[in-house]
């Protein structure tokens, strides 16, 4: 089998998203990888990127959700 390899940028587009009985564990998980996370644009649907922007420290771009 044959494989591509693609070239990708440095800085990802991450969007993060957790259902309401799910919210605790993602911002758990994202806590643990905050400074990888920190390096790329993160999205996440309004309260979830309420929430992660407290506990993360930097800026979340909150869509509607």
């Amino acid at each position: 089998m044959n494989y591509k390899k693609v070239a990708m940028a440095h800085d990802k587009k991450i969007a993060l998203v957790a259902h309401d009985n799910k919210k605790k564990d993602l911002v758990e998980w994202a806590s643990f990888n905050r400074d990888l996370l920190a390096h790329h644009k993160v999205f996440a649907t309004g309260t979830t990127g309420e929430i992660l922007e407290k506990e993360l420290g930097f800026p979340i771009t909150k869509l509607q959700s």
